[in-house]
């Protein structure tokens, strides 16, 4: 019995024997993880994520730069899991399999939607739903808000309106307000805000409506120079204006005709100069001439309306032509004799005579007369002489011609002038009176572009100094029954070819 015992009890510490030295054996089989945790899509790296394996050996974390690492980990198959709240956990899969072998992993996490909120529905402040009379440069205000403060928000604005199918559409808005810039008069106009944080669908806004002013009935148009290129302004006489005409284009010389709805300009196109007309609140521009207006000098050409609007004159070099307000009916009315530009030119309000100013090819040996409708030279009344002169328009009754002359006689490459005076020529007595005298012209500057106002009380101008370079102004001189002693007063400043109907 006791031999027995003694054989088992060997037999055990040998059995317990083997299987620590296998223990052993394992234990010392060990490999190493290492791997980076990252955002998905940018590769920032992830800090303080969770990183656990099954079956279980350490737990540990990544440090600032996303890394991390797990030492002497067993030789197996393991199932490695990273995990941070905000992200959606991931899982690799990793063979260790030979001894101090170092298994590299990268773990991508993507935000966790799950737990982010979509923004607020846009709410729309300003103008309030069904606005009237808002100006053509309108302020668009919304709030929305987020509760995921981190989450950046972005808008995206439409605006549609009531005269056709075009829609404008801004997009990648910061901002929680937007300014709507040269909307159109009497037009409705329909705006929605949509808002998105990267992560849920657009939250759409109510849609609102704000209706624009009716087109003011402007009796002012001028001239003014903005980014390089001639802008056309209307305005009323408190200093109320629009831009009548876009900064893009090249336009002058407005002339407004209330018979025919229409204001007209010249304008550039294609390296000519045409006749454009446009509605009252400057849209649906509509190029009248194919034959351009050309002369010694585009920017000192000029046209005229018929009465009734439905007609109008300029000029082409030494020819005279009449077209109608569609563009159609181009028909030759006069040629001068002698091959002189015909540079200016303006018809009676009984459209019995016209008025005209020929030079040459300088600007100078200036002639001012008046034909009748079959091209005859009826009355002369500047016939050559040095210097400027320009400014043609007749008075409502058509017994007065309104014109410019530099008394200088100055002349050179750049057409300067250097006194510019405005005169009355009567053209019944022949009598010619030298307005600019009159109404105390400020020394060293011209007299330019005079138009009678409708009632013939006064003549609206330009006037600025002689040295080519400073500002120009609009200024209104009023006529009194004497004919002497007028005054002038200055409307808008700079300002130029100015126009009152």
């Amino acid at each position: 019995m006791k031999t027995f015992i003694k054989i088992f009890t060997l037999f055990v510490l040998l059995f317990m024997l083997g299987s620590c030295n296998e223990e052993l054996v394992e234990q010392s089989q060990t490999g190493v993880l290492k791997g980076k945790v990252v955002k998905k899509g940018t590769n920032e790296p992830i800090p303080n994520a969770k990183v656990i394996t099954t079956p279980s050996t350490q737990t540990v974390f990544s440090d600032k730069d996303g890394l991390f690492e797990i030492k002497n980990i067993p030789l197996g198959n393991y199932s490695v899991k990273a995990e941070l709240s905000g992200y959606v956990a991931n899982f690799q899969a990793v063979n260790i399999q030979g001894e101090n072998q170092t298994v590299t992993v990268v773990f991508e996490m993507s935000d966790d939607d799950s737990l982010n909120s979509p923004p607020t529905t846009p709410v729309l402040l300003s103008p309030i739903d069904n606005a009237l009379n808002q100006p053509l440069n309108v302020e668009l205000k919304w709030n929305s808000t987020d509760p995921d403060t981190s989450d950046v928000l972005k808008y995206r604005l439409i605006v549609k309106n009531n005269i056709n199918t075009n829609v404008v559409e801004v997009n990648d808005l910061t901002a929680k307000n937007y300014t709507l810039n040269n909307l159109q008069y009497g037009v409705s106009y329909f705006w929605q805000v949509a808002v998105s944080d990267g992560i849920h669908p657009e939250v759409l806004s109510a849609v609102f409506k704000f209706t624009t002013s009716t087109v003011p009935s402007n009796r002012f148009h001028y001239v003014q120079k903005q980014n390089g290129n001639l802008t056309i302004i209307s305005s009323d006489s408190q200093g109320n204006y629009f831009q009548f005409t876009q900064t893009m284009y090249n336009s002058w010389r407005p002339r407004k005709n209330n018979n025919a709805g229409l204001v007209a300009f010249l304008r550039t196109e294609g390296g000519g100069t045409h006749i454009y007309t446009a509605n009252p609140d400057g849209s649906n521009p509509f190029k009248v001439t194919q034959i351009p207006v050309s002369g010694f000098n585009n920017y000192e050409m000029d046209f005229a309306w018929s009465t009734n609007g439905n007609t109008l004159i300029y000029s082409n070099f030494d020819k005279l032509y009449r077209i109608n307000k569609d563009g159609s009916g181009q028909q030759l009315l006069y040629t001068t004799p002698d091959g002189s530009l015909i540079t200016e030119c303006d018809w009676s309000y009984d459209n019995s005579k016209i008025a005209l100013k020929t030079n040459n090819y300088n600007g100078y040996n200036v002639k001012i007369f008046i034909i009748d409708m079959l091209g005859n030279v009826t009355k002369n009344i500047v016939t050559g002489g040095s210097g400027a002169a320009g400014g043609l328009n007749f008075s409502v009754d058509g017994q007065k011609l309104l014109y410019t002359r530099d008394v200088s006689g100055y002349q050179d490459s750049n057409y300067r002038q250097l006194d510019s005076r405005i005169f009355i020529y009567n053209l019944i007595t022949n009598a010619i009176l030298d307005v600019s005298a009159e109404s105390d012209k400020p020394t060293g500057t011209n007299d330019l572009d005079p138009r009678f106002s409708p009632n013939d009380s006064q003549i609206i101008l330009m006037n600025t100094s002689n040295d080519n370079i400073s500002q120009k102004n609009v200024v209104v001189i009023d006529l009194n029954t004497s004919m002497i002693d007028f005054v002038r007063t200055t409307l808008f400043t700079n300002a130029e070819m100015p126009d009152y109907e």
